[in-house]
């Protein structure tokens, strides 16, 4: 890193398979570019010189025609036109070629004022992120909610429309771990220079983490299995309904374990693990007492380690001590945003994705 202007380098960091040809191009097309401004100023600057009024020198016999000199002097640049033009195809229809979805990874992609919103297959989403894996070629199908916007990976050397009504597709491999750009190229309203994010490059160990993380790269990796039961807790919102106390909404599960429970059926039972298990995937087939079958049913939604590991954290609570804090209550509270995300919390007064941008920063 440099002082002020010098700073930054010529060119982003080339991190993908394409990257190495489009810099080629661009660096050859800027050296022609240089090379006929410099030599046609030096001949400006030359006989602006030599035949300036006042100098004494031969103006006789003036070559009003000369064919040959004509035709290197349109001849070379044509045949660097075309050339240009052939590599530069070339390449277009390279980037422009879809991977075989056998072979990659496809994501789609909603652009909206001012943020981006991504989809991957496996049911993960993210906002103003966007994971994908080193060496694994990566489609995203794109479309905007509202305006014109322009999906821009500078180190990936991928950029292309994002527009209402209709979809448009980018391709590209990354080739190198780590953390980059996402931009907007199309001024698209006040915010549009907010309109950011990071790509995330991670190598395939960090991508199974992240995956068994559910997307969330900030979640902390539980240390005891009540711990891990804490976490699906909390994201199950289970205290919406099971809080310290009964309610009219569920039974308290406070010290329920070893209790026994009472079912409107006037059976009893004692709750055990698998009492609790069964009423985790299915609820309907044990309803307590003064109560109906308005539980979710998690049979098919939550893995058997999840369902142990909820256990063991419902066995933790008591009235006192436990996540018992309704989300929809919080959420309802004027001025508080305990429960919002980055990009909810943004979207009330700031762009959503300069905030998740500053808050990724905050966080490394």
């Amino acid at each position: 890193m440099g002082w002020g202007p010098f700073q930054y380098g010529v060119q982003p960091e080339a991190a993908s398979a394409h990257a190495p040809y489009y810099d080629a191009l661009f660096i050859t097309i800027t050296l022609l570019l240089l090379l006929f401004t410099v030599g046609t100023v030096a001949a400006i600057i030359f006989f602006v010189t030599k035949y300036r009024r006042g100098t004494k020198v031969d103006r006789k016999n003036v070559i009003t025609h000369h064919t040959g000199l004509e035709l290197i002097w349109m001849g070379v640049p044509l045949v660097l036109a075309l050339g240009m033009f052939a590599w530069s195809a070339r390449n277009f229809i390279s980037v422009r070629t879809m991977p075989d979805p056998a072979e990659s990874t496809e994501i789609f992609c909603i652009g909206k004022k001012w943020m981006w919103h991504f989809q991957h297959m496996n049911g993960v989403r993210e906002n103003n992120e966007l994971t994908v894996v080193v060496g694994q070629p990566v489609k995203i199908t794109m479309i905007s909610q509202d305006v014109i916007h322009a999906l821009y990976l500078p180190e990936m050397r991928a950029q292309y429309h994002v527009v209402p009504g209709r979809y448009t597709d980018l391709q590209f491999t990354p080739t190198k771990p780590g953390k980059y750009k996402i931009l907007c190229a199309m001024h698209c309203g006040t915010q549009h220079s907010e309109m950011v994010g990071q790509l995330y490059v991670l190598t395939p160990t960090e991508y199974a983490e992240w995956l068994e993380k559910g997307g969330n790269r900030y979640k902390t990796k539980p240390t005891t299995v009540a711990e891990a039961g804490k976490q699906i807790w909390q994201e199950k919102q289970c205290a919406n309904c099971h809080t310290g106390v009964d309610n009219p909404r569920a039974p308290s599960l406070a010290g329920i374990f070893g209790k026994e429970r009472v079912f409107t059926d006037g059976t009893k039972r004692k709750a055990d693990r698998d009492y609790i298990r069964e009423s985790i995937k299915m609820p309907h087939n044990m309803i307590t007492k003064g109560y109906e079958n308005t539980m979710p049913v998690y049979g098919g939604t939550i893995t058997e380690p999840q369902v142990l590991a909820l256990i063991e954290y419902i066995k933790t609570l008591t009235p006192s001590t436990g996540d018992f804090e309704r989300q929809d209550i919080v959420n309802s509270i004027p001025g508080t945003n305990r429960d919002n995300s980055n990009v909810d919390v943004a979207n009330q007064g700031q762009s959503a994705g300069n905030a998740q941008f500053r808050s990724a920063e905050d966080k490394r």
